[in-house]
């Protein structure tokens, strides 16, 4: 639970959560995009992520689309309706 909450605890990283939340499966570009954030940090906070089971990634073609995962624990939920 304490690498989930400290995961959480940055803005960028919930607004990619809700992003992913809002549109199901998003690409790199599109989310590093959405937060106004380069391609490079981008990525590391989705395995900051990746890293806690909290997101899953998918290789289509040359793309790589992000998910939540259908698993996270409720307190996802309760952080990103308070976000």
């Amino acid at each position: 639970m304490e690498k989930i909450l400290k995961a959480l605890a940055n803005r960028r990283r919930l607004k990619i959560l809700q992003l992913l939340k809002e549109r199901k499966r998003v690409s790199v570009t599109e989310i590093a995009g959405h937060i106004k954030l380069s391609f490079k940090s981008t990525s590391r906070h989705l395995a900051v992520l990746r890293n806690v089971d909290l997101v899953e990634s998918e290789q289509v073609s040359l793309s790589v689309l992000y998910s939540l995962v259908s698993s996270a624990p409720k307190i996802v939920d309760q952080v990103l309706s308070n976000f």
